[in-house]
């Protein structure tokens, strides 16, 4: 364990480095450029405001200029980001990365009147002006959804005020960041190999899966040892984040810091209340595949501590780099040759970070900017999970590549309810094609078990956590106060409720809720759950219906910001206005269930 065998950066083969060079091939113009960018947005108030809603052209000028400095001033911070994740030791990609998030500051300051000010002129004046000048056209969707939200967009001295407090109104996740990620620790344990190794956020998981279950529990009870004694700090800070969101939602005249949240993607309520409804209806399924679980594990008394470990161990197989390329080509050929020569592309013009190396971020992600690839960073480790880890990315990756060749840059990127489907659809295929071509009993086994753990932890596990996030707002917008001890309570009966009888009880799972980084952005877990509905639902259109299918998801992946979310999956084929994806997911863990029970 550790860093000791961790190559640097510069030992690792450029092959296998992004070319993050493309998006900025010399550094020594960004300090000119932040500077240029502030000053710009200085001007831009100074041009604009008082004046933005004189006539058409103005309008439209203003709409270039503003996407314009954004759109300068996001190349630098990706890019600055990017390379301090690369080794976050490297204290010059810190300071660009502080220092762009000053200017953000200040630039969303000095824009804070553009909104307030659009909305004092009347709605019939804003309309006639997309008939005056075709240009505005392109600004149609934005201009409507900001009249949508009129009731809820201040006067521009209160906006200004809001946008330079943003930076205070963060403190209670900045706070738990430092606490999670800095200041705490988890003791240490003993592993396989019995070694004493500390215990991390990175190897939790990974102790969890172990089939060592004397490592199994002394990593949870390690973990939440370190939650239980600092959970009234936790609870407070947790309290005042629930807080400032409520207290948000009513300066800004929202019926609830739900409404608020919901209302950005203009999502209905009902979608919301349709996820935990027919996910709680179909517990019952949730509730025999942990008896399962119990059953195959041959244990008297399961625990928490024992649902994350794989019901079937295969001997270690390795899958290097390349092979996992090749594998992701073959499971994505339903998605047709356009995608994956698109792809192929991208691997090759060095879309690709792959080995981990000292100081580099842990994890892996997609991001990027308009002007740039479409970035992927792994610390791949030549496992079969990696080669998943691969094509989530890679679906992300490929939604922006799609969406950034055909949407101007105020569409150009997604929401995250629209995010997670293009990754997860990517996911669903390379199941689909790794069953379909094993004929190893348990290799299907394993992937079977693989396949049922997605839905506990995505849509089950989010759900719970969609709750619970509903339940703690409701509390604190009806006058109550957010203590410990009726947080783990309440954290405590959703677990119960959500994995039923077969778990038996502990003390310990009620303070799950105090690690989960999440809930400081609030009711954001949902679009997991759902994202995850739908691109179930999508993949299985792919499958059995073939390229008209999969020619409406790639129309789909098109799309980005360009109409709302719930509007733009109906191009792929799926309403999630309606519980029926919801249930069709459920349909679908059922039958997985079912097919693990015959085969075990």
């Amino acid at each position: 364990m550790g860093s000791k065998n961790l190559k640097t950066r510069d030992q690792i083969d450029s092959k296998y480095k992004w070319n993050i060079e493309a998006m900025i091939p010399d550094e020594s113009i960004i300090d000119g450029d932040l500077a240029q960018i502030k000053e710009q947005a200085s001007k831009y108030s100074e041009i604009f405001a008082g004046c933005l809603t004189k006539d058409a052209a103005t309008l439209l000028d203003a709409y270039i200029q503003k996407d314009e400095i954004w759109r300068r001033l996001e190349k630098i911070y990706v890019y600055a980001h990017m390379k301090r994740d690369e080794n976050n030791a490297n204290e010059r990609y810190q300071g660009m990365s502080d220092k762009c998030m000053g200017v953000i500051a200040a630039v969303s300051a000095a824009l804070s009147f553009f909104t307030p000010e659009l909305l004092s002129a009347s709605e019939e004046t804003i309309l006639g002006f997309m008939d005056e000048e075709a240009g505005l056209k392109t600004y149609e969707h934005a201009i409507r959804d900001t009249l949508r939200q009129k009731a809820h967009v201040l006067t521009p001295a209160e906006e200004n005020l809001l946008a330079q407090l943003s930076e205070v109104t963060g403190a209670p996740d900045d706070i738990f960041t430092m606490l999670n990620n800095a200041d705490m620790k988890f003791g240490k344990v003993i592993d396989e190999d019995g070694e004493e190794v500390d215990l991390t956020h990175g190897n939790y998981i990974k102790f969890m899966e172990s089939h060592n279950r004397r490592l199994r529990q002394d990593a949870y009870n390690g973990m939440y040892d370190a939650y239980k004694k600092l959970i009234n700090t936790i609870a407070t800070t947790y309290n005042y984040n629930v807080k400032t969101d409520v207290v948000k939602a009513r300066i800004r005249n929202y019926e609830s810091a739900r409404a608020a949240a919901l209302s950005d993607d203009n999502i209905p309520a009902e979608v919301y209340d349709n996820l935990v409804k027919t996910v709680n209806d179909n517990l019952p399924a949730m509730h025999r595949y942990i008896e399962l679980r119990k059953k195959l594990m041959g244990l008297d008394k399961l625990c928490m501590h024992d649902i994350y470990v794989p019901l079937i161990e295969l001997p270690e197989q390795k899958v290097s780099f390349e092979e996992g390329l090749d594998i992701m080509r073959e499971a994505l050929k339903p998605l047709g040759e356009e995608y994956l020569t698109k792809m192929n592309e991208g691997i090759g013009q060095g879309w690709i970070d792959v080995y981990e190396n000292e100081g580099k971020t842990s994890g892996a992600y997609s991001f990027g900017c308009y002007d740039s690839y479409p970035y992927i960073l792994l610390n791949y480790t030549d496992t079969l999970k990696d080669v998943f880890t691969i094509i989530h990315e890679m679906g992300h990756s490929m939604h922006s590549k799609y969406t950034r060749e055909v949407q101007p840059y105020i569409y150009g990127s997604h929401s995250i309810f629209t995010a997670e489907v293009a990754s997860t659809v990517n996911e669903s295929l390379l199941m689909a094609h790794l069953f379909a071509n094993n004929d190893d009993v348990e290799m299907k086994k394993y992937l079977l078990n693989m396949h049922l753990e997605e839905f506990r932890t995505t849509l089950f596990r989010q759900t719970m956590f969609a709750e619970f996030e509903d339940i703690t707002h409701k509390a604190i917008e009806s006058g109550e106060v957010l203590t410990a001890e009726w947080m783990c309570q309440k954290y405590e009966e959703l677990n119960k409720k959500y994995y039923g009888p077969a778990i038996e009880d502990d003390d310990t799972i009620r303070y799950e809720w105090a690690r989960i980084p999440h809930f400081y952005s609030a009711f954001y877990v949902y679009k997991y759950a759902t994202g995850y509905s739908a691109a179930t639902a999508i993949s299985q259109k792919i499958l059995t219906e073939g390229k008209p299918a999969a020619d409406n998801y790639i129309e789909f992946l098109k799309t980005g910001e360009s109409d709302y979310p719930i509007e733009l999956l109906k191009i792929a084929g799926v309403d999630m206005s309606s519980p029926e994806p919801i249930q069709k997911a459920m349909d679908k863990f059922n039958q997985l269930l079912e097919e693990l029970e015959k085969l075990v």
